[in-house]
């Protein structure tokens, strides 16, 4: 009998084991293998968080770096791009206001630390670290990379901004350097460019600085790098050869670490948490891109921000102008501009310190907040410069309301503690029809219409007509033309005969400019005067007719000559010195001169005026004051500055002929001159008639085309020795 095969044992429990085996195994594998992707996803989520978090940091630092540059930037552009600047620094005395205002500014000041003037030659004209003079060489104490900027700020094109920024290494470690062009506000330059002198700043960057910037910017840890970090945490500080000067690097705040942590407990206690695990990692994944975005999008607010008034910068301003524009074409909306220069806000700042300078600036800025309101962009582009710009349907409406409201709002003087402030405002308006004008051009345009306002009697709005452009290039012509001529001696000085009250004898002169355009033919005073006040050319104009009247006057011996002086020549603190100088090169004797100037810059600067008088009054020459009667003719003034004649305006002696109220007028007015003891002179007699009612008045002196028009040298000459007579007496 065959025999039969043992049977397994209990076959079916050792399958079940086995089965259950395979399936504790196939879940164990399931599980470790689900563990396994999800401690991997976890890892390459808090390592993409570390990377996002450490590409924020990068960045910030970077910004931190240009915003560094940018402040450093901006304070160059106040200080170089500045009237008093281009005056006092190319003035042969005034080291003494360079050393004031850039020197012992480097003191425990914030926006730099290192000022130095120099020409164009490289020669140092000061230089100041810490409030004290530098003890060091600009050569030895920069590296080479100086002299790159120092090229791009001296040899900028025309048109462009003469100012060049970068970090160089210097003797103490590394620094921000600018060097920018003296020159006025407008960019122009008084004198030849190879004449022309560059300023310096330095702002150093130390451990102070560093940690300042890591705690504005939320760095951790920010601080200089010997050499490169392991983790890859750097930004290079290069100048502008590309040479590295120095490394920043910071600490990897691991916020993917940390969220790692504290959830790989819970994935090992429960994997039915699995699901909670990725919640919470999308959660916290989603928190720290929205903060590392949050911490960037602070960054670019802080760096299109202006740090004195809280309000946009130009660059912010002109990033918001664009949106606006794009806006408007996609909605048809018409885009407002409103520039804003404020009118004496220079004289507040000169007379009270920048300090109250900075505090108008943010009231103006509070008060423009909330007048233009939360739908509109407001900015500070510079110094004193506010623009505005909205959206509208009916852009001369809303340009008339507000502009309207904004000069209102400069009617009210601002009160700074003590002190109280009177400013205006001149206003361009612009507007881009349906955005179809682009940013860069509106603000132009706005710009354009800006000093028009000031030209036409500031305090008011002016909008923007396309003829505005050909006007300013006619004017631009005419300011180069005119400084040819000046530089050429193209001009040339008449005379205007002044005779006596008793017997209408030639006893002086006034010397005037005229100019005979080349291609155009003459051009009146009235409108080469205010080109030359107000481009600067004035000081050489002036001293040109008060040195070719002075060699003229020699050869007429007793003539007293009088010689008109403009306001902005009276702004000079070296003005004196120059007369001197004409007057000492021509041996002209100072008695017989008097220098003529109307009231207005007494009344807007009295202890300024004062000053200057005293100055002049020291060289010998006589002081007049011109046109007595055509503005505020204060009594005040007439005593306080103690004048030595007083000449009448003309519109006094024309109105004689209206009747006996404008005799007594002119009578009230001669003695008032009389009773302070100063001499009269009646300007625009036409008439032998009024002459004969001036003189009864008791004016001693006359002038007007009744006795003659202003005239060559030679003409004068013949009525001095007799070979002709005065048209009056004739």
């Amino acid at each position: 009998m065959p025999i039969a095969p043992p049977r397994l044992r209990h076959p079916v429990a050792v399958g079940r084991r086995l089965t259950g085996i395979a399936m504790l195994a196939a879940f164990a594998l399931v599980v470790v293998l689900v563990i396994i992707f999800i401690l991997t996803a976890l890892d390459r989520i808090a390592d993409y968080a570390n990377r996002l978090d450490d590409d924020r940091s990068r960045q910030t630092t970077d910004g931190a770096l240009r915003t560094y540059e940018n402040q450093l930037y901006a304070t160059l552009n106040d200080y170089a791009a500045w009237d008093d600047a281009a005056q006092f620094v190319y003035a042969a005395d005034g080291l003494d206001w360079v050393k004031s205002n850039y020197g012992d500014m480097t003191v425990n000041s914030d926006l730099f630390d290192i000022a130095v003037v120099m020409d164009m030659q490289h020669n140092v004209i000061l230089a100041y670290q810490d409030g004290r003079p530098a003890s060091w060489t600009v050569g030895d104490y920069f590296d080479s990379s100086l002299w790159t900027l120092f090229d791009r700020a001296a040899t900028a094109a025309p048109g462009s901004v003469p100012e060049a920024t970068g970090f160089v290494r210097t003797g103490r470690g590394v620094a921000v350097v600018g060097v920018a062009l003296i020159r006025q506000k407008t960019g122009a330059l008084t004198i030849p460019r190879e004449q022309g002198r560059l300023l310096l700043f330095a702002r150093h960057l130390d451990e102070r600085r560093v940690a300042d910037l890591a705690q504005t910017y939320v760095v951790d840890g920010m601080r200089f790098a010997d050499a490169p970090l392991a983790s890859g945490n750097i930004v290079e500080i290069r100048n502008v050869d590309g040479r590295v000067l120095a490394r920043l690097g910071w600490n990897s705040r691991l916020p993917g670490d940390l969220g790692y942590h504290q959830v790989r407990p819970l994935v090992y206690c429960a994997l039915a948490m699995v699901g909670l695990f990725f919640l919470l990692l999308l959660v916290s994944g989603r928190n720290m891109v929205n903060r590392a975005k949050a911490d960037e999008a602070a960054a670019r607010r802080l760096a299109m921000c202006d740090r004195l008034s809280g309000l946009l910068n130009r660059s912010g301003f002109f990033a918001a102008l664009g949106e606006l524009v794009a806006e408007g074409q996609q909605r048809e909306l018409h885009v407002l501009l409103l520039y804003l220069d404020l009118d004496g806000f220079k004289e507040v700042n000169d007379a009270y310190g920048h300090g109250t300078g900075d505090q108008l600036i943010r009231g103006v800025a509070a008060g423009l907040e909330a007048l233009v309101g939360p739908d509109a962009v407001l900015a500070r582009v510079g110094g004193d410069e506010f623009a505005v710009a909205l959206l509208t349907f009916a852009a001369q409406t809303a340009a008339d309301t507000l502009s309207d409201r904004i000069l209102g709002f400069f009617d009210e003087p601002f009160v700074i503690g003590e002190r109280v402030a009177t400013i205006g405002t001149s206003i361009g308006i612009a507007v881009s029809p349906r955005g179809h004008v682009p940013g860069e051009e509106l603000v132009r345009r706005a710009d354009m219409a800006m000093y028009r306002a000031k030209e036409t009697g500031r305090g008011r709005a002016d909008h923007y007509r396309p003829e505005m452009d050909a006007e300013r290039e006619e004017r631009n012509q005419l300011e180069i033309d005119l400084r040819i001529a000046i530089e050429r001696r193209e001009l040339h000085v008449v005379y205007q005969p002044v005779v006596g009250s008793e017997g209408w004898r030639l006893i002086g002169v006034e010397a005037l400019a005229r100019w005979n355009r080349k291609g155009f033919g003459p051009v009146a005073p009235e409108v080469f005067i205010p080109i030359a006040e107000s481009t600067g050319l004035i000081d050489q104009l002036g001293l040109f007719v008060l040195q070719r009247a002075c060699e003229t006057v020699q050869q007429w011996p007793g003539l007293k000559l009088a010689v008109n002086i403009s306001p902005g020549q009276f702004r000079d603190p070296a003005f004196a010195t120059h007369v001197e100088a004409v007057f000492r090169k021509t041996g002209t004797d100072p008695s017989g001169i008097t220098l003529e100037m109307t009231e207005g810059y007494f009344i807007q600067n009295p202890e300024r005026a004062r000053m200057a008088l005293t100055t002049l009054r020291q060289l010998g020459v006589k002081i007049a004051l011109d046109d007595f009667g055509a503005g505020f003719s204060s009594v005040g003034y007439l005593r306080q500055f103690g004048f030595d004649r007083m000449k009448i305006d003309k519109s006094l002696v024309n109105a004689l002929d209206e009747g006996e109220r404008a005799i007594d007028l002119l009578q009230a007015t001669v003695a008032l001159a009389r009773s302070l003891d100063i001499p009269v002179t009646a300007e625009g007699v036409e008439t032998r008639q009024q002459a004969v009612q001036l003189r009864l008045t008791g004016c001693d002196e006359l002038q007007g085309y009744f006795f003659g028009k202003p005239m060559p040298a030679e003409e004068i000459d013949a009525i001095f020795h007799g070979r002709r007579r005065l048209d009056g007496a004739a």
